[in-house]
């Protein structure tokens, strides 16, 4: 008997610095996929689609709408995995909210999006629900614990007396910025400034003098490939800023490890980031999946890959349970999710605002031209 056909749209950046992450994402949804066509009751298409510019390689508003719109108008269309930005997540999640829509992002950290913050506008996350409900969902951990954790490491591992805060200006990256900015405080490490960059800038030179003068233990930037973490780090080389650098997980991409000098990463030491467990930490079906993965792309996975799986793990469940082809009733079986043990990350649930219960953080530098990991944190 032929099976009825769904859909699941993918909603990333698939130009650009961020190609190879969203790459994996896209290749552990498509793993899933086959995973669940074995004993699922349905042929599910994945349809990849883009919403980037072609020549900047950065997302746009008007392509996420464009793709959210398209989604809602394919009554084939079961669920949306992404975006990977939180402002693109901005732009879609009301769009399919109002449609009933269920999403599941792998990669957008802005605590806004789901619950109310120390740097939420006062309409968040209220905004992002003209239908009175849940339908935006995230496997991946929110800056709420990253930018924390984040502190935590510097102080426990670097010993880190004072710091240097710097930040993008972008929702995403000032909020990440804050957050660490807010523990430090707390842990009574010496916060020296926290200063917004223009990214639009060719080099941070005068910045970096000024960093200099100040000292600090640590400098920290909020921000992403795309906004000039490369430029920072070569413009601290050049100023002999002499101090690690450590940015969130919007660099953890291999541009970057391809755009800042490896004595940088050899003598001063950069700390990326990245909200969730490392694959190599995976066991059990987890530690499988990375084997699979590996054996098929010929490298290992990211930890994008791994909520990628963990997404389309959700969505395709729900569609097992649920048995035929019903939005609303997909919707409340993926925001009504506990102890969830059939993807690759063990055992969790989402909470009353669609946040995973799992919200370990993983700190990797670059090491021969890779990146390594250092240590997770918030795991007990």
């Amino acid at each position: 008997m032929q099976k009825e056909k769904v859909k699941i749209v993918s909603s990333l950046p698939r130009t650009g610095s961020a190609r190879g992450e969203t790459d994996a994402i896209v290749n552990a949804i498509r793993l899933a996929v086959a995973d669940f066509e074995k004993v699922g009751p349905f042929d599910v298409q994945l349809l990849d689609w883009d919403h980037s510019h072609p020549r900047t390689g950065t997302w746009q508003a008007e392509a996420e709408q464009e793709n959210a719109e398209r989604a809602v108008a394919d009554k084939d269309v079961m669920a949306l995995i992404g975006p990977y930005n939180s402002g693109a997540a901005r732009v879609s999640s009301p769009i399919l909210n109002k449609a009933g829509l269920v999403q599941i992002t792998p990669a957008a950290t802005m605590p806004g999006l789901t619950r109310k913050g120390p740097n939420s506008d006062p309409d968040e996350p209220e905004k992002y629900r003209p239908g009175k409900r849940i339908t935006f969902c995230r496997v991946c951990p929110h800056d709420g614990s990253q930018g924390p954790l984040s502190a935590d490491f510097a102080v426990e591992e670097l010993q880190v007396k004072s710091v240097y805060v710097l930040d993008d200006k972008e929702l995403y990256g000032f909020s990440v910025a804050t957050a660490f900015k807010k523990r430090c405080e707390e842990l009574k490490v010496k916060v020296l400034a926290h200063e917004s960059i223009v990214a639009t800038a060719t080099d941070f030179t005068k910045l970096m003098k000024k960093v200099k003068a100040a000292e600090p233990g640590l400098v920290y930037f909020g921000g992403t490939t795309q906004t000039k973490a490369a430029q920072i780090a070569k413009d601290m080389l050049l100023e002999k800023v002499g101090c690690p650098l450590m940015l969130p997980d919007g660099c953890y991409e291999q541009a970057l490890i391809d755009a800042v000098p490896a004595d940088f990463f050899d003598v001063q030491k950069v700390f990326v980031t990245v909200g969730g467990m490392n694959p190599a930490h995976l066991k059990g079906a987890g530690a499988d999946f990375a084997k699979r993965y590996t054996d098929k792309h010929k490298k290992a996975p990211s930890a994008y890959a791994v909520y990628g799986y963990e997404a389309a793990a959700v969505v395709l469940e729900a569609l097992r349970v649920v048995g035929k082809k019903d939005r609303e009733a997909v919707r409340k079986v993926v925001v009504g999710t506990k102890d969830f043990d059939k993807g690759v990350l063990g055992k969790w649930s989402f909470d009353a605002d669609g946040d995973t219960t799992l919200q370990p953080l993983t700190v990797v530098t670059g090491e021969k031209g890779r990146f390594k990991a250092v240590k997770v944190m918030g795991v007990k």
